[in-house]
Formats: C-alpha cells, sequence, structure tokens
C-alpha cells in the first residue's frame, strides 16, 4: 500500500487562507479546499490505520477523526469565519481504555497531544486521591527518560492553590493542582511533509501510553483494584 503523505498545497492553502480569512475568498478557492480537505482525509486515515496497530481506536475512519474548519464565532472576539490549521482527534475504545488523542497542523505550529483535557469532577476526585498516595509512581512515569525526552513535562490548567481538601504543603501538591493532564509534542514543517510523518506521529502517541494506561487503570479501579467498569 502506498504511503499517504501530506501535501505541500495542503499547507499552502492554510497559508493563504491564514492571509484571506473571509467568505468571500474562501468561496471563490472551494476547490482548493475540498483538495487539501480530501489529502487530510486520506492522511487521518493512514493515521488512525498505524494506531489501531497498537491501541483501540473508537474513532470509525479519518474523515470522522477531522474537526471542521468552520468556525463557531458566537463567543468568540476572533470574528474570523475559519480555522486557518486542520485538527482532529481520536477516541480509544472501551470503558477501560482512557484518554485521547489529538493532533494540530499549521504552518510553523504543528503539535499532537494526547490524555485528558476535560475530566469529569468524579475522574477529577479518583485522579487526586490516586495523585495524593501514588505520586512517587506517577512521577517515575513522567520522568522517564522517553516521556521527558519526547514530551517534556505534563501540560495542562491549575489551580492557583491547593484543591479542596488537600494542604497547600502536600508532597504532591505540583500534581494536585493540576484540573488537565496531558503530553505535547511539536513537529516542524519539514517533518509534517515526510512520508513517513503518519508512522512517526503514531509513534510518538505510542509513547504516551504508559501514562495513559496509568490513568486508565486509576480511573477504572478502585483502591483495592477491583474494576469500576464491565
Amino acid at each position: 500500500m502506498p504511503k499517504v503523505s501530506i501535501r505541500k498545497d495542503t499547507i499552502d492553502f492554510l497559508k493563504k487562507l491564514s492571509k484571506n480569512n473571509n467568505r468571500e475568498w474562501f468561496n471563490a478557492h472551494k476547490d482548493t479546499y475540498t483538495e487539501a480537505h480530501d489529502n487530510m482525509i486520506e492522511f487521518a486515515g493512514a493515521l488512525l490505520a498505524e494506531m489501531n496497530k497498537h491501541d483501540n481506536i473508537e474513532t470509525s475512519s479519518g474523515k470522522d477523526s477531522l474537526y471542521r474548519i468552520y468556525k463557531d464565532v458566537r463567543f468568540s472576539k476572533d470574528k474570523t469565519p475559519y480555522n486557518a490549521y486542520w485538527n482532529g482527534g481520536f477516541r480509544r475504545a472501551t470503558k477501560k481504555l482512557r484518554g485521547g488523542y489529538y493532533f494540530h497542523i499549521a504552518p510553523g505550529n504543528s503539535f499532537v497531544v494526547g490524555g485528558f483535557r476535560g475530566p469529569s469532577p468524579a475522574d477529577m476526585q479518583r485522579i487526586r486521591r490516586d495523585f495524593a498516595t501514588n505520586y512517587e509512581e506517577v512521577r517515575k512515569i513522567l520522568g522517564s527518560k522517553m516521556i521527558i525526552k519526547t514530551f517534556g513535562e505534563m501540560i495542562g490548567e491549575k489551580l492557583v492553590s491547593a484543591p479542596r481538601g488537600y494542604e497547600k504543603d502536600h508532597p504532591a501538591i505540583d500534581l494536585l493542582r493540576y484540573k488537565q493532564f496531558m503530553l505535547k509534542h511539536k513537529f516542524t514543517d519539514e517533518e509534517v511533509l515526510h512520508a513517513d510523518f503518519a508512522k512517526n506521529v503514531s509513534e510518538v502517541f505510542k509513547k504516551m501510553r504508559p501514562f495513559l494506561n496509568y490513568m486508565s487503570e486509576t480511573l477504572t479501579t478502585d483502591a483495592n483494584g477491583i474494576s469500576l467498569v464491565d
């Protein structure tokens, strides 16, 4: 099977869109958009195939993984009608596999993110309870050479102070303040256009797995290791 890559003109379309982010220009270049969008559907499909070699992905197709280029400007100060980037995400399958994957492609700003962007209150409580007692294990995972080299530190919004029920001098206070739990890796424009980009993105996502697997176990078992899901 031939490799599917992101074409240069797919990226060039984004550059032109960022300078002409209006409906008149977009409608006049709708054919160019369609060709670029089709290329991204093919790429996302190739990435999904790579992901399913090492994970169980619920997202059914590359097309289903892509987000719309049309912006919802109702609550935004920026009223430009289009996103000048391609993006999409994959959901892990079954109740036992938690966390998600996100990819973002833009000239000079391409990256992937994986983890937990908006935990429910119940999930947040369970995560913090685990971090409070097992923080050494969490630090070991996040501090591994592979994680540090590929992602650096965990990212995400944080509370200004300690969460309710925890002391400010708790030994895991740096972890307990997180409201989101994500790992991020950036790619250069040259890397994005590489023939093996789908495979390379998949490999980066795979390197997140020790963290995602730990978090999945935290969210699906009780303190005694008994499963909370079917």
